[in-house]
């Protein structure tokens, strides 16, 4: 750490010398113009990028050894979570076939990236999303709206027993999956440039906290799809009525808590955070009742109920969880 000295100049201005190190490192010279930024925690930021946009971030990956299709996907999920706006994927021989089925589903499964040059050893793939055009709010908003609908639905599918319901609530889990890696990926920007900032709306302790919202709604997504797979497997088994009116119930009142928990985050409210917290703990004799029912079932039975059943529990307790990080972060903001 540097500790430099404020000075006075001209009877009226302050002054503080930069470290001549960082200066010599990024060739700045006399009559350069910087850009100095006051951040949200009173600190100031020195940048020479006097522009609105981001440093551009290329990388390339060398595929001609490669030969796994799974790994290659997830480095460039990756990639583009870390938030660099051009990726080149290059070997040294002609392209395998795999490759470019990777790079397609890869531009399918992201928001924004298109690939803009392609030969036969060589794609491009560029950003062309800006930050500023989607911003963490909205994002958030249509994961919880996404999530929302994909519970629903699966339990619909189960009163139903409709396996096409199901397979739709499956399939919707790729949209839950796009939103999060958005939200990350512009997380990492805001991160690297804290430019973005004041163009985004949002400071880096806000979107840090969107990021952990996001990650808990795709887990709760990830529960829908396993409330969805397990009715399938009730297709010949189906509950009786009771039984799944008391499931469905349930699963209500926990997307009820989800919604007071999420509410609490866009409208600052402290007090229904707290009221979605209490609402879990006061939820969990149900769910050890509905526990209870699974294991009085035959074992075809038993196991996927028990199994939706634990997945309706995780997405009361998720949302608690949603509920303590408004709290942290309205206390924090409120500090």
């Amino acid at each position: 750490m540097d500790i430099r000295r404020v000075q006075m100049t001209g009877g009226s201005s302050f002054v503080v010398t930069l470290p001549k190190e960082w200066a010599t490192k990024l060739k700045i010279r006399k009559n350069d113009p910087l850009r100095v930024i006051t951040q949200a925690d009173g600190t100031l930021l020195i940048t020479p990028n006097i522009g609105e946009d981001p440093v551009q971030r290329t990388r390339e990956f060398d595929v001609t050894s490669c030969t796994s299709a799974p790994f290659l996907f997830r480095s460039l999920i990756g990639t583009y979570i870390a938030g660099y706006t051009e990726i080149t994927v290059r070997s040294k021989t002609r392209l395998p076939p795999f490759v470019r089925m990777v790079v397609r589903d890869f531009t399918q499964m992201t928001i924004g990236q298109e690939v803009m040059e392609e030969t036969d050893t060589m794609i491009r793939i560029k950003d062309l999303l800006s930050p500023s055009e989607l911003s963490f709010e909205s994002t958030l908003k249509r994961m919880f709206v996404v999530v929302r609908a994909m519970h629903r639905d699966a339990c619909a599918a189960l009163a139903s027993g409709d396996p096409e319901l199901a397979r739709e609530v499956i399939d919707e889990d790729r949209d839950v999956d796009r939103l999060h890696w958005l939200i990350a990926r512009h997380a990492n920007m805001l991160l690297r440039h804290s430019v973005l900032s004041r163009k985004m709306g949002v400071t880096l302790v806000t979107a840090s906290t969107y990021t952990v919202v996001s990650r808990i709604l795709e887990r709760i997504g990830d529960h829908a799809v396993r409330i969805a797979r397990n009715a399938l497997l009730l297709g010949d088994h189906p509950l009786d009525r009771g039984t799944l009116d008391r499931v469905t119930g349930a699963s209500e009142e926990a997307l009820g808590i989800l919604e007071r928990a999420v509410a609490s985050l866009f409208t600052r409210d402290i007090r229904l955070a707290e009221r979605s917290i209490e609402e879990v703990h006061q939820a969990q004799v149900l769910y050890e009742e509905l526990h209870g029912i699974a294991l009085t079932q035959p074992a075809k039975t038993a196991i996927p109920l028990g199994t939706i059943v634990e997945s309706v529990r995780r997405l009361a307790e998720y949302s608690g969880d949603i509920a303590e990080c408004v709290i942290n972060h309205l206390v924090d903001q409120e500090a």
